[in-house]
């Protein structure tokens, strides 16, 4: 948290700031990829080695998090990732109209109570700023293992032009793709009974 964080956090940003991904690497990178939340890592860090050549941007507030992905940095050597460990919302509005590729949303809070449904990060709010992001080609990916949240995800992304859901049955969002490794988090869900749901979403 000492050594290794002021290397690879990304400025604070204040309103109205703007912000160059490619320019956050020594190496101008393929394609940038964007996690939201990304708890202890795994996810985020399996996805750096296995794509070298892409640049990951990681946010996630809480410091057990970041704590726990600058751990798998360190032992895994991993040079292509740079970190917000702030509320994401003024990321979303410095980064430029299309510099995104692909995004991340995996098992957020639900927030299941009706009167916390605001706090949910999958939200009007979240995917419009999403929508300026992503690339023409890119893709969202959104996974959940609360059955309501899936329900409320696709209320809000389906009647959206610039976002079309890639499922042609139902094997398309019960099973993850190959490139899409299973989690701790996951493997405790799915102990506990829970079944994930893995959306895809290619942008227009």
């Amino acid at each position: 948290m000492t050594e290794l964080l002021p290397r690879l956090r990304l400025p604070a940003l204040a309103t109205g700031a703007s912000l160059d991904p490619t320019g956050l690497f020594a190496v101008p990178p393929r394609q940038i990829w964007f996690e939201i939340g990304f708890g202890d890592g795994e996810h985020l860090a399996w996805q750096a080695a296995a794509n070298p050549d892409v640049g990951f941007i990681a946010a996630e507030p809480y410091v057990n998090g970041v704590a726990a992905l600058l751990s798998r940095i360190a032992a895994e050597n991993l040079a292509n990732i740079r970190i917000f460990d702030d509320d994401v919302r003024p990321l979303l509005a410095a980064l430029p109209a299309g510099s995104i590729d692909r995004v991340f949303i995996l098992f957020p809070d639900p927030w299941p109570k009706a009167r916390h449904r605001r706090r949910r990060i999958v939200n009007a709010e979240t995917l419009s700023a999403l929508a300026r992001l992503i690339a023409v080609g890119g893709e969202l990916r959104l996974a959940t293992d609360d059955r309501d949240y899936a329900r409320w995800m696709l209320r809000l992304l389906l009647p959206r032009r610039e976002f079309l859901w890639r499922a042609r049955g139902p094997a398309d969002w019960r099973r993850r793709p190959p490139d899409w490794p299973s989690t701790r988090y996951e493997r405790k869900s799915a102990a506990a009974g829970r079944t994930g749901i893995f959306l895809s979403f290619a942008r227009l």
